[in-house]
């Protein structure tokens, strides 16, 4: 959804609310439900690019030795270095060339020279290693002209295709980066314009918040409306989908910028201190840059771009593993929980999950079924008299979550991460949120089933405040420290941890 398309939805709502005679509502609450098409992650998209371009190198090597040389000459080892050397080497000069990125994918014939031009100076190079090499001789020249042909060839058609790809996806805004601009007047302005002077940007403005009143902050700034206020930017950026964050406060409003930022680094967003229009003017390396416009880094979000593939892959192979592993344990479960008690096996509760978007979660049945607990408004206590003898021992033993996995393989929780809380959950009969500052800034990423705050003693029952803060500090340590080896440190403990039942009822 592009910038002009927001402003097109808030006239025709207003239009319509005016000709049905409703009370006007927020401009966010208009806008918010409409979701924009999901984003492609430009550098996920471009590291998939280069390993399509080695991969068809290599495919030219390999086919031209089977197809000129089989019967004389063997696949030996040479042949396999110089083919991966060649598609390496590929993928170093086009980087080098610029021929990376979504806008280089876009313009075929610009960046198509370049690409053509860096192949025959990859097929030169190669050519010259093996002269001063004095390995000629064991190559074949028509191996190698075939190379240059097939991989030219190869190269230039998927270019084609990715410039016509690229282009389309491009129109519909799935590399579009949406930004919520936070203060008005002249900075934004300024912000503004030098955002739209950049055709190439991938930023696409979504509207202005700004808690000033009215009287000091116009409504429209260089023609975007504003929506709300910071609060307003919060719901907004849970309903629909926001990227990026950028204040055009001056450096010196520091007070009103940290009162800001208290609301908004809950967000799994990025969040930038615009440098475009200020006095202050420090070291290039001290910036960021939006295209052009040179910003502060402030918040980042913790799990994106490739990190995201990574954990998501991780989580869904991993999970399908111990979902097939653990499945006569989960049948005698299942089995346990049928015979003991009527009723369905499964226990189904809505929970807080990434962004706080809401989703169901699965667990094997522990009360009896006129007694389930669908919002954990009341917290299950030692002896409740509502747990199954069956449900206490699978409590304390955690086999009753071991449906979670199902969640895993379909992309609802990771296999690590702060475990997801119901949505009346209560700590000494108070809401979690309403204990602890910051408490949704856990849902920065995909809850888990395990995390590092159970691990380290703090999970089942939270009676007292202190618990959950303690809690929450560990999932927030958790999302600050994210790595691949973190969650494997975390899985390897998990076991150990669960025979820590004094907190499990």
């Amino acid at each position: 959804m592009s910038a002009f398309d927001v402003r097109d939805i808030l006239k025709t709502a207003v239009a319509q609310q005016a000709g049905q005679g409703r009370e006007a509502v927020p401009p966010a609450e208009t806008i918010a439900p409409v979701r924009p098409e999901p984003v492609v992650s430009p550098v996920v998209f471009t590291g998939c690019v280069r390993a399509v371009e080695f991969g068809l190198v290599a495919l030219a090597g390999l086919c031209a030795q089977r197809w000129l040389l089989a019967g004389t000459v063997p696949l030996h080892l040479g042949y396999v270095g110089a083919i991966l050397g060649l598609a390496t080497l590929n993928v170093l000069v086009l980087q080098a060339l610029g021929a990376y990125g979504i806008r280089a994918f876009r313009a075929f014939f610009s960046v198509g020279a370049r690409v053509v031009l860096g192949w025959s100076l990859v097929m030169l190079l190669a050519a010259t290693m093996l002269f001063f090499a004095k390995l000629g001789d064991q190559y074949s020249r028509l191996w190698l002209m075939s190379v240059y042909g097939g991989g030219l060839a190869l190269l230039v058609v998927e270019r084609l295709a990715l410039s016509l790809v690229v282009s389309a996806q491009m129109r519909r805004g799935r590399f579009d980066r949406r930004v919520a601009i936070v203060g008005g007047g002249e900075a934004a302005e300024a912000l503004i314009r030098a955002i739209e002077a950049q055709s190439d940007s991938g930023l696409k403005v979504v509207g202005l918040f700004d808690d000033r009143s009215d009287g000091r902050s116009a409504d429209v700034v260089a023609g975007y409306p504003k929506l709300g206020t910071v609060s307003d930017l919060v719901a907004f950026a849970r309903r629909t989908k926001v990227d990026l964050i950028v204040f055009t406060l001056p450096i010196s409003a520091e007070a009103r910028i940290l009162q800001m930022l208290a609301k908004l680094w809950v967000l799994p967003v990025d969040i930038r201190l615009s440098a475009h229009a200020s006095k202050l003017r420090l070291r290039p390396r001290s910036y960021s840059y939006l295209g052009s416009v040179p910003v502060l880094d402030v918040f980042d979000r913790p799990i994106a771009d490739w990190d995201v593939v990574v954990k998501g892959v991780f989580d869904r192979v991993v999970g399908a593993v111990l979902l097939l592993m653990l499945s006569p344990v989960m049948l005698a479960v299942g089995l346990a929980v049928k015979l003991t008690s009527p009723g369905p096996v499964f226990f189904r509760q809505k929970r807080h999950g990434f962004n706080n978007e809401i989703i169901d979660v699965y667990k094997f049945r522990s009360m009896y079924v006129d007694q389930c607990d669908y919002t954990a408004a009341k917290v299950v206590t030692k002896g409740d008299p509502r747990v199954t003898p069956v449900g206490r021992f699978i409590r304390k033993s955690s086999l009753d979550e071991l449906p979670q996995l199902i969640n895993v393989v379909k992309g609802d929780l990771s296999l690590v991460g702060p475990r997801p809380h119901a949505l009346q959950a209560k700590a000494a009969n108070t809401l979690y949120d309403q204990v602890v500052d910051g408490y949704f800034a856990r849902h920065k990423v995909k809850p888990g089933i395990t995390g590092w705050a159970q691990i380290n003693g703090w999970r089942g029952e939270t009676d007292t405040n202190e618990k959950i803060q303690r809690r929450v500090e560990h999932d927030l340590y958790y999302i600050e420290n994210w790595s691949v080896f973190f969650d494997l440190q975390i899985l390897a403990m998990t076991p150990l941890a669960l025979f820590k039942t004094e907190n499990a009822y």
